[in-house]
């Protein structure tokens, strides 16, 4: 896309980053405009303001968003940005980084990542929609958790200290010591009920959450399908020791590893709620279902088409 001016909405949390999201988007901004793209920034520490002024800009006209941010800001603009006509570009700057690391695009390196918008090389992925029993749905484009996962960030996210990745490796060492097997009912395809005492449920557009963490190793985001895993119920010794294998997405291995690929699964546990993204979506039940082709990203040159 070097070779035709783009009209980019440059959408940026200035929080991420450790508070440099707003100058890696400056950065971008410069970089863009010198290269002759027309260019617009949105920025604003509320969520609700950030969406406000993404969608006047969108319907202002553009062809890409780019999100300068982590997971949460992806999660923040999904329904803005799934529309066609619109291309989504990525310049990573959270904590987790998810979607960025399943597209495999640089997390460490806002000029690589910049390059890769330039290039123009695209692909459509699916995403994922998490429905309230009252009707009401988010977007999510990574994973959707629940059981020991969510338990640990709804423990993180009530903490005043420390700050970062640090205050979530306390909350998980403060979980596990009380953390007992759920109980789970979940409905695939809307026909086969599974009922299990599990560790955690998963249901995955992509591979990984947490920054990292493969729980979903194998899923893909273009199959049209969910991974649901179910992690049946360990000994908080077990748990310690394998809890590193989810970064490698050896945990598969385990006889306790469960997976079903579906088009749709309805999540039950009484007093639990389900993260997406790494954001706090509700109680359970939710009802999860894929959306084949629904967004466009830009990826690396060379990356599934």
């Amino acid at each position: 896309m070097q070779g035709s001016a783009m009209r980019v909405a440059i959408v940026i949390n200035p929080t991420s980053g450790r508070r440099r999201g707003r100058q890696l988007g400056d950065h971008a901004h410069d970089r863009l405009t010198a290269l002759g793209h027309d260019v617009t920034i949105v920025c604003a520490v509320d969520a609700r303001l950030t969406r406000t002024g993404l969608a006047a800009v969108i319907e202002q006209g553009v062809d890409t968003v780019l999100a300068v941010g982590g997971d949460g800001l992806i999660h923040a603009i999904l329904d803005l940005v799934a529309v066609p006509g619109l291309t989504l570009g990525l310049v990573p700057a959270g904590s987790g980084n998810d979607a960025a690391r399943s597209l495999d695009i640089p997390t460490r390196d806002v000029d690589a990542a910049l390059d890769v918008v330039l290039a123009g090389s695209t692909r459509t992925i699916d995403l994922a929609e998490v429905i309230g029993d009252d009707g009401t749905g988010q977007l999510v484009a990574t994973v959707v958790a629940s059981g020991f996962d969510s338990q640990v960030n709804e423990r993180a996210n009530a903490m005043t200290w420390p700050r970062g990745n640090l205050r979530y490796l306390r909350a998980i060492a403060a979980e596990l010591l009380s953390f007992r097997p759920l109980d789970f009912t979940l409905t695939l395809d809307a026909e086969e009920v599974l009922h299990r005492r599990a560790m955690l449920v998963a249901v995955g557009n992509g591979p990984s959450f947490g920054g990292g963490l493969r729980i979903c190793e194998g899923a893909e985001l273009d199959d049209g399908l969910l991974d649901v895993v179910v992690i049946n119920p360990l000994s908080t010794v077990t748990f310690v020791r394998v809890f590193p294998r989810l970064r490698r997405g050896t945990h598969t291995e385990l006889p306790q590893f469960e997976r079903h690929r579906v088009r749709s699964a309805r999540v039950e546990s009484a007093g639990v709620v389900s993260y997406g993204d790494g954001e706090r979506i509700g109680a359970l039940p939710r009802t999860v279902r894929v959306l084949p082709a629904a967004l466009t990203v830009h990826v690396p040159s060379g990356a599934r088409p």
